[in-house]
């Protein structure tokens, strides 16, 4: 999983939008697929670390832990998918098997699997379990497979390590239902050599919509790529289509990071590393407020479940973020109205947008009010289907009879918050002051959050 991507970057699938792609002269042209589309708008997710590695204190699996060691006695998906929820994420990745080999499901390709392990009597199917509870709460499900394999013979043969990877892969793509995305680590595997052409080609004969998650290092194949590290944050300018030896793809980010420092899977000490509320404020606002996507890890402990303080964390997460960026707080929901068009981004419904006059290289999206209000954030929204137009932007404030810049940067993309000095004003403005193409925002929204605290 995310502990791989240090080693050795991840792998992924082609994205359904690659001939269109391809041939795109310049990043402007380049356009998302729907499924991409789909996939920037749930902005926020959890992965789920859990198996051998839970029962011996690990965050590495060598292979050799005996599968009688996972013996989790109230096991409970239900609880990982609500307590996901309420953190306001909307869709969960299980980690199906991770680089130990151990699979949470009962494979066809290998006895080394819940099988052969006492829950339930070796009836057990963990990636059932989990795929119906998360159904069932709402979110979607997605799973990864980890290449690197260091439990099964078969790795040292290529062609025969291949054959048996698609085997899971086919068992996992057939049998659990509509997946949103697919993580393919390639955590320790320098050296050997997949066929990821076969891998990516079969997962697509089933699963033709899920996106893969992949580091730039299979640029071809991959839909999301990795923001380079595991802090949560993106740093510059995000912008999503990006060159990889003069090829030009649209690959949206995912930021990946655990809810307990540096622990993707649980440990006995995990009450000392749990990430403090402000601190998880801060990635959400740094990862989906920079329009990429969150990806938080989360772990249930040996009995199956997430330890009360995890639940309780996520839940204060979910509620700081609603008291933060809930619609209710929107300010810009009180202004004046009566520009249909300008109407479209300060009415809470991401599905109209406010468009600059075609063709235009610049427009202004003015918010009047009929008295003074105090904001310290702006949260804007670009409408993507057409590609990333914004190339740079200012938030404008009416002070003292002219227009003061309060923040300014390049690009917005799928959502850009922007934290500025508090100001107080019945006048404030989106001035985008450069676009490739005609620029459209989806949303436009204002906030007072040192008010709210």
């Amino acid at each position: 999983m995310p502990l791989g991507l240090r080693t050795l970057l991840a792998v992924t699938a082609c994205s359904l939008g690659l001939a269109t792609a391809a041939a795109a002269q310049n990043a402007i042209e380049l356009k998302p697929s729907p499924q991409q589309v789909h996939w920037q708008d749930l902005q926020f997710g959890v992965i789920v670390h859990f198996g051998t590695n839970t029962f011996l204190d690990r965050e590495w699996g060598d292979g050799t832990a005996s599968p009688k060691v996972f013996n989790p006695d109230r096991v409970d998906p239900g609880q990982w998918a609500r307590a996901a929820k309420a953190a306001g994420a909307n869709y969960l990745v299980l980690v199906a098997k991770h680089h130990d080999g151990f699979a949470l499901w009962p494979t066809e390709q290998s006895d080394y699997s819940v099988k052969a392990s006492p829950w339930l009597g070796g009836k057990g199917d963990l990636v059932q379990m989990t795929e119906q509870a998360v159904r069932k709460e709402g979110l979607e499900f997605g799973i990864y497979l980890s290449p690197w394999d260091r439990h099964e013979p078969r790795y040292a043969d290529t062609a025969a390590y291949d054959k048996y990877y698609v085997g899971q892969l086919d068992e996992l793509a057939q049998h659990y239902g509509p997946l949103v995305e697919w993580w393919l680590d390639g955590a320790g595997s320098a050296g050997h050599v997949y066929d990821f052409k076969k891998y990516l080609g079969e997962l697509r004969t089933y699963q033709s919509n899920a996106l893969v998650f992949a580091d730039v290092a299979l640029f071809d194949y991959g839909d999301i790529r990795w923001v380079g590290q595991e802090d949560g944050h993106i740093r510059g300018e995000n912008w999503n289509v990006i060159d990889r030896h003069g090829e030009l793809r649209w690959r949206p980010v995912e930021v990946d990071t655990p809810l307990h420092t540096l622990q993707w899977f649980w440990h006995p000490d995990s009450d000392q590393t749990l990430k403090s509320v402000d601190e998880l404020v801060d990635i959400w606002e740094n990862s989906v407020g920079r329009g990429g996507q969150l990806m938080l890890g989360i772990a249930p402990n040996r009995h199956g479940v997430l330890p009360e303080a995890d639940v309780a964390r996520l839940k204060a997460l979910g509620a700081a973020l609603q008291a933060r960026y809930g619609i209710e707080h929107d300010l810009a929901r009180q202004h004046l109205g009566g520009d249909a068009n300008a109407d479209a981004a300060l009415d809470g419904n991401a599905d109209t947008f406010w468009s600059a006059a075609e063709g235009a290289h610049h427009g202004v999206l003015e918010v009047d009010f009929a008295k003074p209000i105090t904001v310290d954030r702006a949260l804007s929204m670009e409408w993507l289907n057409d590609g990333q137009q914004v190339e740079k932007y200012a938030i404008e404030a009416w002070e003292n009879g002219a227009w003061t810049v309060v923040a300014q940067a390049e690009a917005i993309g799928h959502m850009k918050i922007d934290r500025f000095t508090p100001v107080t004003t019945t006048k404030l403005r989106l001035n985008i002051l450069s676009s490739a193409g005609t620029a459209r925002i989806r949303e436009f929204q204002l906030f007072d959050v040192g008010g709210m605290r």
